[in-house]
């Protein structure tokens, strides 16, 4: 049966490799913070990591196919929606944060251990903001700053309808603003700007020293479940086109959007129903000094009517190979490919009829969505620039460039009462066995790499967590033990990854 399936998918019997205990597929911020994980609680596993393009970090986690936001909720108004009633529940701003601070607890143990380079090289300071216009949206940030203030995790957040402090806050927003507009801005010193390529990287660049072979120009064509519980992957080599397999114990498939298609291969029951529709995204860029020096901040606004969350639009300070620049955006764009990279087949290649309804009726109850995307596309520059003299009212046209971000596959997924449903967010799909696992779904996902990787090692390791209980609570603290409700420790954790992490405010 596995010879032939590896035949369908074009792959003869040539290269074979030793088993491994573990082989990771895609060479992303997920594999490679799995990949330290199991290093740091396992260190005789043998692990390989197989990336199909000829470099690491290309697609999600490349700093210019994302904002770079730390995501922990100190800006993002989707992580607290606002009820019929008007009330704002802080509940999923303080997980995300939650989330967060994991990650960040993460970075600061490696960093102690020299794992990681200098905290300059991958995070920096840089102020979280929202910025809102209009009465409705004033009144309804103001319901959210008084839901958030008293929460541990988001002490030090400010708020004002000042023109005044807001122009202290970031002088971008303010100047030559229309006179008697209602507006509204709150602000978080401590929030981040993340180069979560420059992260990767150095993640991976342990791992190979640690023994890791980490492969690129290797792409992973399909698995098969063998006799003793354990996967044969199949991959081939780009250069050369030569084919081979290599079984493991355990496979993760961090692949971006991929994930979906290798995990229909692989057979696992637990993959019905799903299904991803890619979203395109772009961003305007300056590096003009005079605008760069300007804003220091990363503000974000409402989204627009029939916009997805991740479509919010945001003006940015961006820090990448420390060179300072601002991004707006992101507009979206579509593109029938999963990854950047991709192939344009992949939105059709990936129907099933156990996920055909599910996707028809997400079809179904998005028109807003389908008329958001056909609205951006046929955006031209100058009219993307005026999206942005919404936020900055003095940008001039010739100062900003295009330039093209990675795709995002949204989750689509069956429903018990809606049929399906457009899921934003990320979601591990796991074997019942726990032999195999993948990550579906677009951000927060970075920023929650460490969460994320906590719970697929209780979900795929149950006979092993608890002896690795004590290493993980070595290099995340607070392991197990949430920290809004303790709020001296909620402090002491984020003074003590600020100062670990430089990134004091």
């Amino acid at each position: 049966m596995g010879r032939d399936r590896a035949r369908r998918a074009g792959i003869d019997w040539c290269i074979v490799s030793e088993k491994v205990d573990v082989v990771l597929i895609g060479g992303g911020i997920m594999s490679a913070t799995l990949g330290v994980l199991l290093k740091q609680l396992q260190p005789d596993w043998k692990i390989e990591v197989h990336e199909r393009l000829s470099d690491l970090a290309q697609e999600s986690s490349n700093p210019w196919n994302n904002a770079g936001t730390g995501h922990a909720a100190l800006c993002e108004l989707n992580y607290t929606p606002e009820a019929s009633d008007g009330s704002v529940d802080p509940g999923k701003a303080i997980t995300i944060n939650e989330q967060f601070q994991q990650s960040r607890q993460l970075w600061a143990s490696l960093i102690e251990r020299g794992i990681l380079d200098e905290p300059s090289t991958f995070i920096n300071a840089t102020p979280h903001m929202t910025f809102v216009r209009g009465e409705k949206d004033v009144a309804f940030l103001k319901r959210r700053y008084e839901a958030l203030k008293d929460q541990p995790l988001f002490a030090g957040i400010e708020y004002s309808e000042d023109s005044r402090v807001i122009n202290q806050w970031a002088p971008l927003l303010m100047q030559e603003r229309r006179k008697g507009e209602p507006f509204a801005a709150t602000r978080v010193p401590a929030g981040t700007d993340v180069d979560f390529g420059s992260l990767t990287r150095q993640l991976f660049s342990h791992l190979q020293e640690q023994g890791v072979e980490v492969i690129t120009d290797r792409e992973v064509r399909t698995m098969t479940r063998q006799k003793d519980g354990s996967w044969r992957v199949f991959w081939r080599n780009r250069l050369g086109r030569t084919p081979g397999h290599t079984d493991a114990r355990f496979v993760f498939v961090g692949a971006g959007g991929w994930a979906l298609k290798l995990l229909q291969k692989s057979g696992i029951p637990e993959i019905k129903g799903y299904g991803v529709f890619p979203i395109g995204g772009q961003f305007l860029k300056t590096t003009n000094p005079a605008v760069v020096s300007q804003h220091k901040a990363k503000v974000y606004s409402q989204a627009s009517v029939g916009a997805p969350p991740m479509s919010v639009p945001h003006l940015d300070t961006r820090v990448v190979d420390g060179e300072a620049s601002l991004l707006f955006g992101p507009f979206a764009t579509f593109s029938p490919k999963f990854l950047k990279n991709g192939r344009i087949t992949d939105i059709v290649a990936q129907v099933r009829p156990h996920n055909l309804l599910p996707m028809l009726k997400v079809a179904v109850d998005n028109p807003s969505l389908i008329s958001y995307l056909v609205g951006e596309l046929l955006k031209n520059h100058r009219k993307k620039v005026d999206s942005l003299r919404v936020f900055m009212p003095t940008a001039k046209d010739e100062d900003w460039e295009l330039i093209q971000a990675g795709q995002r596959a949204q989750v689509m997924k069956k429903d018990p009462k809606k049929g399906g449903v457009l899921q934003f967010g990320t979601e591990v799909v796991t074997s019942a066995d726990g032999s195999i696992a993948g990550l579906l779904g677009a951000s927060p996902g970075a920023s929650t790499a460490a969460s994320i990787m906590l719970g697929l090692l209780k979900t795929c390791f149950p006979d092993r967590i608890a002896g690795w209980e004590p290493e993980l609570k070595k290099l995340i603290p607070s392991y197990g033990q949430p920290l809004n409700p303790r709020a001296d420790a909620a402090r002491a954790s984020i003074a003590a990854t600020a100062e670990a992490l430089s990134i004091n405010p």
